[in-house]
């Protein structure tokens, strides 16, 4: 079975996609990571983030693997390499939307995330999961919130990654990956229209796991 989860950048559905998988005993797959990881590995190899050809060479030799841990927690390898916690970093955050817009990118990592779905029941978050990765998904929901809410959300989660951040810094970032996301060629962020629309702006992480899986059960 596969569980398709949408939404903007900040609206929790990484959060509540990842505690949701924990709960129904399903692997748990970051769509996003997989950009981020792609991103760090771009930005290591000193390839401008206007340089497509280059990149799309890195994607197609690029080795990207999620684990599930124990605690629920998920581990992002990079060719080998643990990098759950670098690809958090900020300026991971300032490219990886234009990585993403990339066409032949979303290719390379689409093939990527429609075999991890073939390992199992799973859980995958993203922009486009419901509408391009997975269309025939059998639950799918779009997970959103206000402007206001996202900003301090993720505000919160680079604190907490000990990251030195001004949250005005943070808006910015979040309204540019907004734009990019909605109105890029490729896959733009949209909802599916059989897809479970939920705002999670005056809801606590435990109400929107708990919505979800009254509409799954």
């Amino acid at each position: 079975m596969i569980i398709a989860i949408d939404g903007p950048a900040g609206a929790g559905k990484s959060t509540v996609a990842r505690i949701l998988a924990k709960k129904l005993g399903f692997l748990y797959v970051d769509t996003g990571a997989m950009y981020r990881a792609l991103t760090l590995k771009i930005l290591e190899n000193n390839v401008a983030i206007s340089d497509e050809p280059r990149i799309n060479a890195l994607a197609q030799k690029v080795r990207i693997d999620l684990r599930n841990n124990a605690d629920g927690s998920l581990s992002v390898i990079l060719d080998g390499r643990d990098v759950s916690l670098e690809i958090r970093q900020a300026r991971i955050t300032q490219f990886v939307s234009d990585v993403a817009k990339i066409k032949t990118v979303r290719q390379v990592l689409v093939a990527m995330q429609r075999d991890m779905g073939k390992r199992g029941d799973c859980v995958l978050d993203g922009r486009d999961i419901g509408t391009v990765v997975f269309p025939d998904a059998r639950k799918k929901f779009f997970i959103d919130a206000s402007k206001g809410v996202r900003v301090d959300r993720r505000f919160k989660e680079l604190k907490g990654l000990g990251q030195d951040v001004a949250i005005n810094d943070v808006e910015k970032d979040l309204s540019n990956r907004d734009k990019i996301d909605s109105t890029r060629e490729a896959s733009p962020l949209r909802c599916a229209p059989d897809a479970v629309y939920i705002d999670t702006t005056g809801l606590s992480i435990e109400q929107v796991v708990d919505k979800m899986l009254g509409f799954i059960k």
